[in-house]
């Protein structure tokens, strides 16, 4: 028997019961579920927070305190290498919701509902509402003008679950408290604001505590559940309750630095993604810190709200039949390059946290180089609960990396955008933008040179490199842009004549 059947089997086996536990007198937690039979299909919590980079503790930063996201690192898989398919959150999440490539839905703007190119795809969600689970949503999974459309469906898909939940919270109330650079606008600008009141009462405390009653519900009707949970930081606004921004003293915060003549040593298209917000170029020092520190309080918010999940999973009996996925939807620059927010093919918006972990792994709290990209959740999370892999869906299952952190599903990995494209392999970055004619290239040797900041493309003894990975990216980009089995494909074009 392999280890991936092993695996599977202890998976399909899970039938458990806890100890009868107490509910203490005023203490306003509820007794562990009791004496329930489980179901022998593991659910699925998939978490997944907005424009969180790799600042986290478990992935070695030294001033974010993210305890809780740490705790699950401890217990699972943590992927050190992980991409997003594209750094914007429409493009990106319709990506890995599908299961396709940017290039095979179309989608790369903002405000594309999904049906709209894909009509009828088969989302990761529904895969499993069609195997049995009950599928929900929390917050924001699909794209969302945030924090504009919190308390809306936004851009959602609602054939992609059984329920869903809008919260909304305090944090839209008193956007007229909210510093930002532009005044008055939030959700594309930096901005942040240190709030009163409880962490409950914000609106990613509201997701937190709607999941943790789905929880107990399913829990108490022993439905197999696959639940998303969207956590709207630490995208801006920067709002969390102020004992966050007092975990992250701004006297202690790193401001990145660039050296003059840096943005010269890029292709044009490179430059113009670096400059595209005017008024967050060139930041005063205590703007800069200011920003950072709401950014590292965002972060710190939400972790306490993950650690709310994870100790639902146990409240109700569910941590050891339950698959958790933790991720972002792209990366994002706090001042690296120059830059604040996302929208680059830099490692800073391209690399993503995931953690998996999944019950009765041995490999607890180990950390994998292997390479995953986003588009690899939907055949991973399959392939864990022993679903079939829908024809359509592009990607590979990590699920052989969690019984061998150096098992290699992929060899690299390859992130988009309009108007390039990049390929990140165990040692090198290399980026081809579709415009800037000979000049149009960039490469990074990660052994030497970590941060990208020094372009090596155009020197001669680096020819050979350049030539290796410029194959592959053109490899790549032409297998992601194949048109997916048996889907029917709306583009931009035809959409616009209907």
């Amino acid at each position: 028997m392999t280890k991936t059947s092993s695996r599977r089997q202890f998976l399909k086996s899970v039938m458990y019961t806890t100890a009868i536990g107490s509910i203490c007198s005023g203490c306003g937690t509820h007794a562990k579920r009791s004496g329930v039979k489980r179901s022998n299909k593991p659910n699925v919590l998939f978490v997944i927070c907005d424009d969180l980079n790799n600042d986290i503790g478990a992935y070695g930063h030294p001033m974010v305190k993210t305890p809780n996201i740490d705790r699950l690192a401890a217990e699972g898989v943590l992927f050190r290498n992980a991409y997003t398919n594209f750094p914007l959150c429409g493009p990106s999440r319709n990506s890995f919701m599908t299961g396709l490539y940017p290039d095979q839905t179309t989608i790369k703007t903002l405000r594309v509902l999904t049906r709209s190119r894909v009509p009828e795809v088969v989302t990761m969600s529904q895969h499993f509402m069609n195997h049995g689970y009950t599928a929900a949503r929390v917050g924001k999974i699909y794209h969302y003008d945030n924090p504009k459309a919190i308390g809306t469906d936004g851009h959602d898909d609602p054939a992609s679950w059984n329920e869903k939940i809008n919260p909304i919270g305090r944090d839209k109330a008193e956007e007229d408290k909210i510093t930002s650079l532009l005044p008055g606008k939030f959700g594309a600008t930096l901005s942040w604001y240190a709030a009163e009141g409880t962490d409950e009462e914000q609106t990613d405390g509201i997701v937190a505590t709607e999941s943790i009653n789905l929880m107990k519900k399913y829990s108490e009707e022993n439905k197999p559940f696959f639940l998303a949970v969207g956590f709207y930081r630490p995208h801006t606004p920067y709002v969390s309750p102020k004992k966050y921004f007092e975990m992250h003293p701004k006297d202690k915060i790193v401001i990145p630095q660039v050296p003059d003549g840096y943005l010269q040593t890029l292709p044009v298209p490179a430059q113009k993604t670096l400059i595209a917000h005017k008024e967050q170029l060139n930041l005063a020092d205590d703007l800069a810190r200011s920003a950072i520190q709401g950014y590292y309080a965002a972060i710190s918010f939400v972790d306490a709200q993950i650690g709310r999940l994870l100790d639902g999973l146990e409240e109700y009996g569910l941590k050891e039949n339950t698959i958790v996925l933790f991720t972002s939807d792209h990366g994002y620059h706090m001042g690296e390059h120059g830059h604040y927010k996302k929208m680059t093919l830099f490692e800073n918006a391209a690399r993503v946290p995931l953690i998996i972990s999944v019950p009765g792994q041995k490999n607890k709290g180990k950390q994998t180089s292997s390479m995953a990209e986003m588009i690899d959740f939907y055949p991973t999370l399959s392939d864990l609960a022993s679903l079939p892999k829908p024809a359509q869906v592009s990607g590979v299952s990590l699920a052989p990396v969690l019984d061998d952190i150096s098992a290699a599903p992929r060899k690299n990995a390859i992130t988009q955008m309009a108007n390039g494209y990049s390929i990140r392999t165990s040692r090198y970055r290399y980026t081809e933008w579709l415009e800037g004619g000979e000049k149009n290239k960039e490469l990074y040797d990660h052994r030497k040179d970590p941060d990208e900041m020094k372009n090596l493309a155009e020197k001669p003894r680096y020819g050979k490199v350049v030539a290796t990975l410029k194959a592959q990216l053109a490899g790549r980009v032409k297998k992601a842009a194949i048109a997916p089995k048996g889907l029917k494909i709306i583009t931009p074009e035809l959409e616009k004549k209907k």
